[in-house]
């Protein structure tokens, strides 16, 4: 029997999860979150079997949640549910300790494969990005942002959007000072000068739309 936690910050898709989830035998509880620390209330509340977590939260990377859960709520699985790119997400994710990682445009059947499987204590991954992690291996050669830390990439992403430093050292509790060391150290590892740049590598691929 398990009680599943949703964390997104679309009503309406997560009323649609919640009503399909819902109707699944062994599901006793399906809940809902519309923020990151939404999310992190309610799991001080009760137990939750698993947490759906989409990965842009309006007050909150769903990367710093997924920490905080593989920290202080150790018995909950993570499934990520987002709209970001496999390539580029889903390794980071599962590095940080996600059970797995879902693109949110999926049929529902391979939603609930990958919460019966999270759920029996195994990882998920798609099929796409199974064929990613083999072609990666077979070319050896990774992307110069391969070299990024979990924080790195989370930073770069950020700042690639066209967030200010100032804005992401808010969102994620760091000083202005301390993302400005990121940011010089991104800009090294990507061997880029500007902030156009960064987004313009981003573009190229595909980390940011």
């Amino acid at each position: 029997m398990s009680r599943i936690l949703i964390a997104d910050d679309h009503p309406v898709f997560r009323a649609g999860l919640t009503q399909y989830l819902a109707g699944v035998p062994g599901i006793t509880e399906v809940g809902e979150a519309a923020s990151g620390n939404e999310a992190l209330n309610r799991l001080k509340e009760k137990h939750w079997n698993l947490l759906i977590l989409d990965i842009n939260m309006p007050d909150r990377s769903g990367m710093d949640i997924l920490r905080h859960v593989r920290c202080s709520h150790e018995s909950t699985r993570v499934l990520i549910l987002s709209g970001y790119p496999e390539r580029q997400y889903a390794i980071n994710a599962l590095r940080a300790g996600a059970s797995g990682y879902l693109a949110k445009d999926s049929a529902p059947e391979e939603l609930l494969k990958a919460v019966r499987l999270v759920m029996s204590g195994r990882r998920y991954v798609s099929q796409g990005l199974a064929e990613i992690l083999v072609t990666e291996l077979d070319q050896g050669d990774k992307p110069l942002h391969a070299k990024l830390s979990e924080r790195e990439f989370q930073i770069f992403g950020k700042i690639a959007a066209g967030n200010a430093v100032s804005e992401i050292a808010r969102e994620l509790c760091l000083s202005v000072k301390t993302v400005s060391t990121y940011r010089a150290r991104i800009l090294e590892k990507l061997h880029l000068k500007t902030n156009a740049d960064l987004t313009s590598y981003a573009m190229r691929n595909e980390i940011i739309q």
